[in-house]
């Protein structure tokens, strides 16, 4: 029951949420982010709760994976760390972004946060090609965030 019971399911379930919600309580979609200039390319507005939704339950699903996987305790260890980590970047992109309202910091941030995605590819990808496919999803969505970042930065700047 250690490894394969229900705890470990309803403990990533849950962090999945506790980031979600962190994520979405910073973001304020008011005025001020409604008068940024976007690119046209830009998705639309409903696509990204969707995309996000989808993305979270496929990263709890990928560190479910990976920790049932992993060989070892710190194995186990270190994949809850880096998806923890993860996870604070992924709030702490929101923060810089809508709240403190410094898209060109969130820019420099973003970078971290497609690294940390990347790094959970790769190490969870050692013991999981499962837990590695359900977070192509999730690079390729951060990875289209940092550039509609970048041209929010271009089109909107300086920023502070």
């Amino acid at each position: 029951m250690h490894r394969e019971g229900f705890l470990p399911v309803i403990l990533a379930a849950m962090a999945a949420l506790i980031v979600a919600a962190g994520g979405a309580t910073i973001t304020d979609l008011g005025p001020w982010y409604q008068g940024l200039t976007q690119p046209g390319w830009a998705p639309p507005g409903w696509l990204y709760g969707v995309a996000w939704t989808l993305i979270f339950a496929l990263a709890a699903m990928a560190s479910l994976a990976a920790w049932r996987a992993a060989p070892s305790r710190n194995a186990r260890t270190n994949v809850i760390g880096l998806f923890a980590f993860n996870g604070f970047l992924n709030v702490l992109w929101s923060l810089l972004f809508f709240r403190v309202q410094r898209p060109d910091w969130a820019l420099i941030e973003v970078a971290a946060l497609w690294l940390s995605v990347a790094v959970l590819i790769v190490y969870c990808g050692r013991f999981s090609r499962a837990s590695a496919g359900l977070l192509l999803p999730y690079i390729a969505w951060v990875s289209v965030a940092a550039a509609l970042n970048y041209a929010i930065v271009q089109l909107n700047g300086p920023f502070g």
